[in-house]
């Protein structure tokens, strides 16, 4: 009853359920848009999107430009991976990629030759109108295009024209709701026209006829910079730039559809399944980019914050760049004290040190003093029942349970809890008057049921190659006994007629035949 209050309470209109309100420290709001220099060494991983890994197609001591395709694609759920800048191919072994277990990739090292020169292979589709929808779906998979927001889902894939799901709505998601964070704000200011441009042709690949372009409300100047860029477009009347108040996680893909169109998206469904397409404006630009410019995706607006940064920025990133010489470039070259984190300080995650590289997820760099670290992550306590983390929850989940379902090993429990519906956006942690880590718990649960389910899936592969091989046994096994009882048969000695027989008998009982 208490819980059921408390959410009625939480909920506004305009708002979705659940959801909290923290401290955004936006400091590099008004911070334009840096390119650094160019780094002198790069390392690009070849896997980073989710899906199949990519195979290097480059070899040392080989020279590369910018733009050149250096890893190849495996499977559908995939894209390439580009060089960054011109150069050569100096060695391929594992390097740790941003990932909190710290574990590595094979990765390609180049060696900059200075002239940044671009491979010039794709070229520019400016009347895009008049294109063939699939042609441009093939550009973007070539470009290697991943979602930019953070999921990094394969673009191409989201953008299939299907006359069986056919999408009526496009929401470009211009939220940005983590913290710290502002290099899509700062996109939004600065590159209105590119977005405006990139929003036209995903429309026309997947033939919308109405789009929704979301900002929030403290993002005013963005949504009239995207306003105005949409107005020197023809045929763009059914575009409509919409105002959300600022509230965490606004820019979550279920949250955001609910809110804007009023349908929800069920449970293991996509937003595509209700008609609606969702892409991040990062992602947006670099459509742009691939199509008007021929660009593959080789660099992405990241935010570079954090109370231990003496100059917090935004900057134009090159994919492979390693984080220690953008950090420099900051101010930060000594780590003692210092936690770093790749993304936001709702989702981001801890990087075990500063040599790891840009990659395509890379939205924020923050670097906190540990002593804010400390006061972030005090003694995990026992759960009082207090349900402030069914109120926050912006999916409607019993926090508190899933996690000691998951604490407690109870996974396939957790799984009827719908533990997979969780985002782990970790606002029910951020609300924990006990200081317990309850997304560390609800990735753990995940963990262990991928990991039993694999198990489970090869007991059954392995069952069925048994069952198949007992059947062949068997198959084969009276396959021999029908050819044996055939050569038996065939080679038996004929049966002996009985009136043959009895008629021998008499003949030579009476040989001479005279009965006497």
């Amino acid at each position: 009853m208490l819980h059921t209050l408390l959410r009625s309470i939480a909920e506004r209109p305009g708002i979705f359920s659940g959801g909290i309100e923290p401290e955004m420290l936006k400091i590099t709001a008004g911070s334009p848009i840096a390119t650094p220099p160019i780094a002198p060494i790069y390392i690009v991983p070849i896997k980073q999107h989710i899906g199949e890994v990519c195979t290097p197609i480059v070899s040392v001591g080989e020279h590369v430009f910018r733009g050149q395709k250096i890893a190849r694609s495996q499977g559908y759920v995939s894209v390439p991976v580009h060089a960054p800048t011109s150069g050569t191919v100096v060695k391929i072994e594992d390097h740790a990629i941003p990932h909190p277990s710290g574990m590595g990739l094979p990765s390609i090292f180049i060696e900059p030759d200075g002239e940044d020169s671009h491979d010039e292979s794709l070229e520019a589709i400016c009347d895009y109108r008049g294109r063939d929808p699939g042609e441009l779906r093939e550009r973007v998979r070539v470009c290697g295009i991943a979602g930019l927001g953070g999921a990094v889902f394969p673009t191409f894939i989201k953008l299939l024209k299907d006359q069986r799901n056919p999408i009526e709505t496009v929401i470009i998601n211009g939220i940005e709701c983590e913290p710290y964070l502002t290099n899509d704000h700062r996109l939004m200011l600065e590159k209105p026209e590119a977005i405006a441009t990139g929003l036209d042709i995903i429309m026309h690949m997947v033939g919308a006829k109405k789009a929704i372009v979301a900002i929030e409300d403290n993002k005013a100047d963005a949504a009239e910079a995207i306003r105005s860029a949409l107005n020197s477009l023809p045929d763009m009347e059914h575009v409509e730039v919409r105002l959300l108040p600022t509230r965490y996680p606004q820019g979550s893909e279920k949250q955001l559809v609910q809110v804007l169109t009023g349908k929800e998206i069920p449970a293991r469904k996509l937003p595509m399944h209700i008609g609606v397409l969702c892409q991040n404006v990062g992602t947006t630009f670099a459509i742009s980019d691939a199509i008007i410019r021929g660009r593959p995706l080789t660099e992405r607006i990241i935010t570079v914050s954090g109370d231990a940064l003496p100059r917090p920025g935004n900057v134009r990133a090159r994919l492979g760049t390693p984080i220690r010489f953008i950090l420099a470039q900051h101010g930060l070259e000594h780590f003692e004290d210092t936690h770093l984190l790749h993304g936001g300080p709702m989702m981001g995650e801890r990087l075990k040190n500063p040599d790891i590289p840009v990659v395509k997820s890379t939205n924020g760099l923050l670097a906190m003093h540990s002593e804010t670290m400390m006061k972030a992550h005090k003694v995990e306590q026992p759960c009082i029942r207090c349900g402030h983390c069914g109120v926050a929850c912006p999916v409607s989940l019993v926090p508190n349970l899933l996690a000691d379902q998951c604490r407690n090993d109870q996974f396939e429990k957790a799984e009827s809890y719908n533990l997979f519906d969780c985002i782990e956006c970790g606002a029910c942690s951020y609300v924990c008057p006990s200081n317990i880590p309850l997304v560390h718990y609800f990735r753990y649960g995940k963990g262990q049921l991928a990991q039993i389910t694999r198990a489970k899936a090869f007991a059954d592969i392995s069952k069925e190659r048994s069952e198949a091989r007992g059947t062949r046994i068997e198959r084969e096994a009276a396959a021999r006994a029908a050819k044996r009882k055939t050569v038996r048969t065939k080679h038996m000695p004929k049966p002996v007629d009985e009136k043959s027989s009895e008629e021998k008998s008499d003949i030579s009982a009476d040989p001479k035949g005279d009965g006497l």
